[in-house]
């Protein structure tokens, strides 16, 4: 059989036909970038997702951004908190608030959301990070808040946190990208944060009870982040040709985290990054290196199963450069 014989227009009907003959109703569906930042394969996306929300039952819909920013985001679709423009220039990391596709989305969820009771709920999934990685100041500072009673000071005080954590620019220096000295991510501060994060997020776990279902779920995500960002951090400081294979798997598997807690919600579209998303190993050129990892969407099939479900995008034409036409690319195009 010709592929182009089983070929269906990637709109909302033909996810729906695509749903039909899975194995099993995914509880993540993964929507792949071929490339980010383009307009075109993110109004289509928007299309998708509003039919899967009117159709098929879907609650959520998950980005590779900032998992800590998206909760402005989370806020606004779901009580209206703050607005749309300041949502859109705090909201979203690697630049993506800027795209016409994500507004245009942000401002239907939040309408939806206006006139149904069952509520759409928005997420990033990635780490504050960048080549670089944020402080892990605002994970530890809002778990430690929620925590906030006797016990989480036998931990550490606030005073000790603010003082281990010093200035933020310190973590988020940009340089440490190329050169693994100027990383703090081994200094006692740092390998004495980890170990008080580490008593936090046991803490969490024998106070679980205590908490409503939002705090607990906000205190676990901070739990989760200020983990991997130490982690990110620590490996920052390796100085060996392993450093960039190792700050690549941390960096999917923190993805892999956040998109199990995200599928507590129900179905959730995911848009990233068809590297992030594939089942298979993540292979990179970078510089003289190949680096080879297992991508988030492969980390989270090896937890879900059939309740993963991947559709990769290709570009079949990029400006003047037409591909062959016995290739899936020519084909398509």
């Amino acid at each position: 059989m010709n592929f182009k014989d089983t070929a269906r227009p990637l709109d909302g009907a033909g996810v729906s036909a695509l749903l039909d003959s899975l194995p099993a109703r995914p509880l993540l569906l993964g929507l792949g970038e071929a490339r980010h930042l383009v307009e075109e394969l993110g109004r289509t996306r928007n299309e998708i997702f509003r039919h899967l929300a009117e159709h098929e039952g879907y609650r959520s819909f998950a980005i590779e951004s900032d998992c800590l920013m998206g909760l402005t985001v989370d806020d606004y679709v779901t009580t209206g908190a703050g607005t749309l423009d300041d949502v859109m220039e705090r909201g979203f990391s690697h630049g993506f608030g800027a795209l016409a596709a994500n507004r245009e989305l942000v401002r239907w969820m939040r309408a939806h959301n206006e006139e149904h009771d069952g509520k759409l709920r928005f997420f990033g999934f990635d780490g504050p990070l960048e080549y670089w990685a944020a402080s892990p100041r605002q994970a530890l500072t809002a778990l430690y808040d929620l925590l906030q009673g006797p016990l989480v000071r036998t931990v550490v005080t606030r005073e000790t946190l603010d003082e281990l954590l010093g200035p933020d620019e310190r973590w988020s220096n940009e340089a440490t990208a190329l050169d693994a000295s100027r990383s703090i991510g081994r200094s006692a501060e740092a390998r004495r944060l980890r170990v008080i994060t580490d008593d936090l997020v046991a803490l969490l776990e024998t106070q679980t009870p205590q908490l409503n279902a939002h705090d607990r779920w906000r205190a676990e995500l901070y739990g989760r982040t200020a983990v991997g960002l130490l982690r990110y951090h620590h490996w920052m400081a390796d100085d060996s040709p392993h450093r960039w294979g190792r700050l690549s798997a941390l960096r999917d598997a923190m993805m892999a985290a956040n998109l199990r807690a995200v599928a507590e919600h129900g179905p959730a579209l995911v848009f990233a990054s068809n590297l992030h998303l594939q089942r298979a190993r993540s292979l990179m050129a970078f510089g003289e290196q190949t680096l080879e990892w297992w991508s988030a969407g492969a980390i989270t099939a090896a937890h879900l199963g059939d309740r993963y479900a991947f559709l990769a995008s290709a570009f079949g034409t990029v400006g003047d450069d037409d591909p062959p036409a016995d290739t899936v690319e020519g084909a398509l195009a």
